[in-house]
């Protein structure tokens, strides 16, 4: 039998390292949703508003945010799949604490250690993609990778839910615990396919270890993140209720809205990957982006019929998700251009710290408008948030040029 081609073991070789960082970047994703599907349980069991319990997820990014940051660091030094495994044994442990709290202390703390290990899957994940990944395959990969992440908040709310409803809160906490475990398992038998040298120490390195602190577009990449995130986060924690009480329909139905934003999303991220091409991102950017805020008004107007909602979600989601791989191309493109590869972990470490941002204020600015019944306000301002977005995506694409 004779030997397999160049090209298809390089094919072969790529597919499996896709698929196993986008696998451990859902189960990430799928973290992110472990306690707002079970925030009905959380208030009745500690007496919380939805402001108490929306700052719980406040502790998860704020620790997710500042740990992104310096995990970009500890990639560069030790190689991305260390840091990785190391993040997924933390999220592991914090499906146990989850488990185990007995106050809402405890539940802040056990948010904590679960956003200890979410913040190191941008930085060690966009690593190991870009150093094992042939770089004709890339858009691809962050295709697969931004799909992945879509797909495990969309398991999340199901499997948390449909264990809740039957067995408790507590038992759904365990069910996230093992997940973790599992996914945990997969990278370790793993490991050969997606070790990677730490380059820090002798790649090519323009400027010093803090230098990409002074690059204009770093910063303008992450207030991209951080407005874009913001928008995602009012509705990742409050859309159910809120589509609830405004269209009078039922907390099961408001909840398949967001599922359908969450699969919108992933449909969008495919979709994207066959379009990130490494040219004019930002206007691609910017046109989904108008299209979500469109949407985004729409059922803030309260314009759109109650059987629509269902269908206007999976259309913001799907605008949203397709915007995905453009911009993940855009920002490695600021990345090496600027800084060489050996930056990539603290440059997607920092830049990437803006999701953990946008996520943590997203309780603490609607959770207040949540707990006065003011419903639409939220929606209107995912809206302002997108268009937002827009802007500052438009200008990262004009300095990335330049």
């Amino acid at each position: 039998m004779s030997a397999a081609s160049p090209a298809a073991v390089s094919l072969r070789h790529d597919a499996s390292v896709i698929s196993l960082i986008g696998f451990a970047h859902g189960t990430s994703h799928f973290f992110h949703f472990v306690i707002p599907p079970l925030f009905v349980w959380l208030m009745r069991e500690f007496g919380l508003t939805f402001t108490q319990v929306g700052a719980v997820m406040t502790v998860f990014f704020v620790v997710s945010g500042i740990g992104q940051a310096l995990a970009g660091f500890a990639v560069d030094r030790f190689g991305g799949l260390r840091v990785l495994c190391g993040g997924m044994g933390l999220l592991t442990l914090s499906g146990l604490a989850y488990a185990s709290a007995q106050s809402y202390p405890m539940l802040l703390a056990a948010a904590a250690v679960a956003g200890a290990g979410n913040s190191v899957f941008h930085p060690a994940d966009f690593t190991i993609i870009n150093r094992r990944v042939s770089a004709t395959r890339l858009g691809h990969a962050f295709s697969v990778h931004g799909l992945s992440g879509s797909l495990g908040w969309a398991a999340a709310p199901v499997l948390m839910l449909a264990i809740a409803e039957t067995k408790g809160w507590r038992a759904a906490c365990l069910g996230a615990s093992l997940v973790g475990a599992v996914a945990l398992a997969i990278l370790v038998a793993n490991r050969r396919l997606l070790q990677d040298a730490a380059l820090g120490e002798h790649a090519h390195r323009r400027g010093g270890s803090l230098a990409y602190l002074g690059a204009p577009v770093v910063w303008m990449c992450f207030a991209f993140f951080l407005v874009s995130v913001m928008a995602f986060g009012a509705l990742q924690n409050f859309a159910p209720p809120l589509l609830s009480r405004t269209y009078g329909i039922s907390f099961g139905l408001a909840t398949s809205a967001l599922t359908a934003y969450l699969l919108g999303s992933a449909a969008g991220i495919a979709t994207g990957g066959f379009f990130a091409k490494g040219e004019h991102e930002e206007r691609r950017v910017a046109v989904a982006l108008g299209c979500a805020a469109l949407c985004a008004v729409a059922l803030a107007s309260g314009a759109v019929p109650a059987w629509s909602v269902v269908l206007m979600m999976g259309a913001m989601g799907f605008g949203v998700g397709f915007t995905g791989p453009s911009r993940d191309m855009l920002v490695r493109r600021a990345a090496t251009s600027t800084f060489g590869t050996a930056a990539f972990g603290r440059v997607y470490g920092f830049v990437y710290s803006g999701i953990d941002a946008g996520l943590a204020l997203a309780p603490l600015a609607f959770g207040p408008v949540m707990d006065a019944g003011h419903y639409s306000q939220v929606l209107w301002g995912v809206a302002m948030l997108q268009v937002l977005a827009i802007v500052t995506a438009l200008a990262v694409g004009s300095r990335a040029r330049h």
